[in-house]
């Protein structure tokens, strides 16, 4: 029996693998694709995502646009990480497709509906939808099953500020609306991406040599994540954060250590912005509001994708 999956995407290079993951495992239903700025702009995320679609044949997925902006501060992407058209600049025709005439807001709430008690939400980008879903509906989080959230950093290693995770930085003010909302929260940080799901360059080119279409196209993608991870947050190869979130998501044996912990994060001050704080010690006597994942099976992960890529 599948289980019903929305995914909330701001569709870049590793946010379409993790697509790839989920559009093509038997035992995940796909109800709805919503989009987000944030890796790029709305309209460019909402293409990426329109094409990564098409290519895992699967037209019957709709894709919806949703938010533009973060809710209050100003937008700014990571298309010097993924590239200016977010998947790798390879000149694939990211153009002239279109979306679902329903918001990714709406979208997310209707599934709720529709699939309520049952239904895991998948984000891999900023948490803007989530928050204008909790807005719109604050009964909202009474209704989804589980909620995983690629997102923040256990050890506060940040890949955009040296303390903070890109997706909560790009929108903090989101969410701190959604760890206050009741939603049942799993966190699968940067720190699980650097430590688990780093592919190197001599097993990319394995898995490319898979042959098929997916494959060439997932590892080809990742072409200037390569070159940021090489300079910047100098790891051995490309790392795959959203993948590995969207592997937990589906089979959460994937995730071999967890914590219950208490996490609030910092809106304010422009040192720490985005950083989401971790009450290892439980200092502020608050209860667990999310499980955070603190160790992951890099095999299983591996072997998913595999999997995927090779259909």
């Amino acid at each position: 029996m599948t289980r019903p999956f929305f995914i909330d995407t701001d569709t870049a290079s590793d946010d379409a693998v993790a697509l790839v993951l989920a559009l093509t495992h038997p035992d995940v239903e796909v109800i709805g694709i919503g989009v987000v700025a944030g890796n790029v702009p709305l309209d460019m995320a909402v293409q990426n995502a329109l094409y990564t679609r098409e290519l895992c044949g699967r037209l019957d997925v709709p894709v919806h646009a949703g938010e533009a902006a973060p809710l209050q501060l100003p937008l700014t992407t990571a298309q010097n990480v993924h590239g200016g058209d977010g998947m790798g600049d390879l000149g694939l025709p990211l153009s002239g497709r279109t979306p679902d005439t329903i918001d990714a807001v709406e979208a997310l709430l209707v599934a709720s509906h529709d699939h309520a008690g049952e239904l895991t939400l998948v984000t891999l980008g900023p948490l803007t939808n989530i928050a204008r879903a909790i807005e719109r509906d604050p009964s909202f989080p009474d209704r989804v099953a589980r909620t995983v959230v690629m997102g923040a950093v256990a050890d506060h290693i940040g890949n955009v500020t040296p303390v903070a995770e890109f997706n909560m930085w790009a929108d903090p003010h989101a969410v701190e609306a959604v760890l206050d909302s009741g939603l049942a929260l799993e966190f699968v940080g940067w720190d699980i991406s650097r430590f688990y799901a780093v592919v190197e360059p001599e097993q990319a080119a394995a898995l490319r040599n898979i042959g098929t279409p997916l494959a060439e196209f997932c590892i080809d993608i990742q072409r200037v994540v390569a070159q940021f991870c090489a300079t910047t947050t100098k790891l051995a190869g490309f790392d795959l954060p959203d993948p590995i979130a969207m592997s937990i998501a589906i089979d959460p044996s994937i995730a071999i250590e967890t914590r219950r912990l208490h996490l609030e994060v910092e809106t304010e001050s422009e040192l720490t912005r985005g950083m989401v704080v971790m009450d290892v010690l439980e200092y502020s006597d608050r209860p667990p509001n999310a499980v955070v994942v603190t160790r992951a099976d890099r095999s299983g992960f591996i072997e998913m994708l595999r999997a995927a890529i090779s259909a």
